[in-house]
């Protein structure tokens, strides 16, 4: 065991791993390009909602149902892209994910009925699915000694990044007449292409154990913090996808702006989780360990349930509301970063990829069941009784991520 400890202390004082894979920023950078790249392709199907109700004459529950599918095959997959990662490396399950998503992308845009709809969002999310368990273990591989925090919330930047694209590219299509939906998906599945080859070129890795393997997930089961924190991870992924999914149409329908202010507005709330993602990673890192993680994410979601609670009490103000959901941006956007570092900090590195997929799991679960609820609330009662939904989310998060910050 000392000669194990000092090997690793020499590799991480050279830059290197234990592994010979390089440390450093240039490796992290190339990561968060490729997950900007991803999240622009996923994140699609929440920025084209404003465009896709009308044409396949949708309502606020359905719209929803859309996004729950893509959710679904996103969960679904997670555990065998977690596997695949253990078993065979981050760089090779990276590029087959982004080839993948630049395919189901093309996919959607093809999709002639909202049945066609549901399928391409399935396999889009599915693709999706490589993205987490591959990504934290390449940061995992790849961070500057001391500086896990930081980089993880850069990497988790890229899917702040990626969304706020997507955002832009269908409020561009919204604004003009000479484009339609189907040129949005298709522009992002061409961006997906370029990124894969370039991560290709940029990126090196770390090889896996060779074999694939069911997940063990019993000793995580015994790690209290770990499950206190997956408990966490559904309900602020109920109040992310619930937000996400209906950002657009709230300015639009509950605020009576427009669609492509929307957009623009959704796009405005990844700039600003983007910066929560790197202030946070910054403050972990400057607390230290699992605890000063879950303490910066403790702190993200006590903001988030406050400014929920404001949209729930009504918001007429374009402005106001613009700005209450930069805040969402910063504070729930933004902590995903310091959930994975801090989930990272619990558990075994050989145990980081069947620990995502559990985590991520936990917040795909709660996306899949709030867009549909928030939808029916928004529908029969008006957006704020539906804020009300996320509200009570951040309030339940923020009980749990007490629990995880007093055992950490």
């Amino acid at each position: 065991m000392e000669t194990d400890t000092a090997d690793a202390t020499d590799a991480a004082a050279s830059g290197t791993t234990d592994t010979g894979a390089p440390r450093g920023w240039g490796p992290v950078a190339a990561i968060a390009g490729w997950q900007t790249a991803a999240s622009a392709c996923y994140y699609s199907l929440f920025a084209a909602t404003g465009l896709l109700k009308p044409a396949f004459d949708l309502s606020g529950t359905t719209v929803g149902l859309f996004l729950t599918v893509g959710l679904l095959g996103y969960t679904l997959a997670l555990f065998p892209s977690g596997a695949l990662v253990d078993g065979f490396g981050e760089r090779r399950v990276m590029l087959a994910g982004l080839g993948g998503l630049a395919v189901a992308a093309v996919g959607v845009s093809l999709a002639p009925t909202y049945g066609a709809l549901l399928a391409a969002a399935a396999l889009l999310g599915a693709a999706y699915s490589t993205a987490m368990p591959a990504t934290n273990r390449a940061i995992g591989v790849s961070a500057p000694a001391g500086r896990a925090n930081l980089a993880m919330g850069l990497k988790q930047v890229g899917v702040t990044a990626g969304s706020g694209l997507a955002s832009v590219v269908f409020a561009a299509v919204a604004a003009t007449t000479l484009v339609t939906w189907v040129a949005g998906f298709r522009a992002v599945a061409a961006l997906g292409l370029v990124a894969a080859a370039g991560f290709a070129l940029a990126y090196d890795g770390r090889a896996g154990s060779g074999r694939l393997a069911a997940p063990d997930l019993r000793g995580l089961g015994g790690n209290r913090s770990y499950v206190l924190l997956v408990g966490a991870g559904f309900f602020i992924g109920a109040a992310i996808f619930a937000a996400l999914g209906y950002v657009v149409l709230y300015v639009d329908e509950g605020v009576g702006a427009t669609v492509a202010l929307g957009g623009l507005v959704l796009g405005a709330t990844q700039v600003t989780g983007s910066v929560g993602r790197v202030l946070a990673g910054d403050l972990a890192d400057r607390l230290g360990g699992a605890r000063g993680a879950a303490t910066v994410a403790l702190g993200q979601a006590a903001v988030a349930l406050v400014l929920f609670g404001v949209l729930a009490a009504g918001i007429e103000s374009t402005l106001v509301a613009g700005a209450v959901l930069l805040g969402v941006g910063i504070s729930v956007l933004g902590s995903t970063g310091v959930f994975y570092s801090c989930l990272a900090g619990l558990v075994a590195e050989d145990d980081i990829g069947a620990a995502t997929a559990a985590g991520q799991t936990s917040i795909n679960a709660g996306g899949m069941l709030a867009p549909p609820a928030f939808g029916f609330l928004a529908d029969t009662a008006g957006y704020g009784t539906a804020w009300l939904l996320p509200t009570a989310c951040m309030g339940a998060a923020v009980v749990l991520l007490v629990g995880v910050r007093r055992v950490a």
